[in-house]
């Protein structure tokens, strides 16, 4: 009879109790404190929601009344609503507590969420987020993009005044 041969530089096979297998996705629950989202995500409903807001608050500031006043008021609290909720599953994401999204009003906390990647896998907060769709990948560039562009402008239109300036008066003829 012969006896099966095990190697023993081989590598353990049996399973680890307190080692979990990633379960998937979770789930997305726009309003709701539970799960996670990813940097991109995170940067897409806060463009997302901002841009909502601008539109709705200046379209609501043009007509006068109390009433407009009042619902640029709830318009306001239901957008720091959102954007907290939006903070709470962003640092779920970073596997720190919620209660971190209070420091966000420090801008250097605000920009490394933005950078900071998050946990791979499942942490103590749930599955991973989803991946992101197409439309998420736009809305979420789209504020870094429109803030570089605004960047050049903000360079580049003086200095073209300049020039257009120094090549008038080069052409005026001098008088003598």
């Amino acid at each position: 009879m012969s006896t099966p041969v095990t190697n023993q530089y081989a590598p353990p096979r049996a399973e680890v109790g307190d080692m979990t297998r990633a379960s998937g996705v979770g789930e997305l629950n726009y309003f709701s404190a539970r799960g996670r989202i990813g940097r991109l995500r995170y940067l897409a409903y806060a463009t997302g929601a901002s841009m909502i807001f601008n539109v709705l608050v200046t379209a609501l500031a043009m007509s006068p009344g109390i009433f407009a006043s009042l619902v640029m008021i709830a318009l306001t609290l239901v957008f720091i609503w959102f954007s907290v909720l939006c903070g709470i599953k962003r640092c779920h994401d970073l596997n720190i507590s919620g209660w971190w999204t209070l420091t966000s009003v420090i801008p250097l906390i605000a920009l490394a969420w933005v950078f900071w990647p998050g946990s791979s896998g499942d942490n103590r907060f749930g599955p991973p987020p989803p991946p992101n769709t197409l439309g998420v990948r736009i809305l979420g560039l789209l504020l870094p993009v429109v803030f570089f562009i605004g960047l050049l402008a903000a360079i580049a239109l003086p200095q073209y005044k300049q020039y257009t300036d120094r090549a008038r008066a080069a052409q005026v003829p001098t008088q003598r």
